[in-house]
């Protein structure tokens, strides 16, 4: 089970940090933010490898956000800088055991979060 949290509303410029609190085995697993507007496909954001090491980001956030976990939390997050009213959407977590190929697309992830909402206003 992935329960994602920390969204909100904030300014242009501002800064957002995401949580994804993961159970059991999960958080062993190849881990993801996605994003996602009404009527829109969902978009790859961010991923990192089981080990922390790797790491994968969509050019919209290079530089911007940075994604992280800690595993004696069993937690995944994604620090929000420089935030843009386009990055407002609803943000969802993922875990998956694909091969690291699929890391940037939604069906490399069988585990999915809630969501959350971010809006960044002008």
């Amino acid at each position: 089970q992935l329960q994602a949290s920390g969204g909100g509303l904030v300014q242009a410029g501002g800064s957002l940090r995401l949580s994804c609190a993961a159970s059991g085995t999960l958080s062993t697993y190849r881990m993801g933010w996605f994003r996602q507007l009404p009527g829109k496909e969902r978009e790859f954001v961010a991923a990192i490898g089981w080990s922390g090491r790797t790491t994968w980001y969509a050019d919209s956030v290079k530089d911007r956000f940075t994604i992280s976990r800690e595993y004696r939390e069993s937690t995944l997050y994604l620090q929000m800088n420089s935030l843009k009213p386009e990055d407002t959407a609803v943000y969802y977590c993922a875990a998956g055991y694909a091969s690291r190929d699929y890391a940037k697309v939604s069906r490399g992830y069988d585990y999915w979060g809630q969501g959350t909402q971010v809006t960044v206003s002008s």
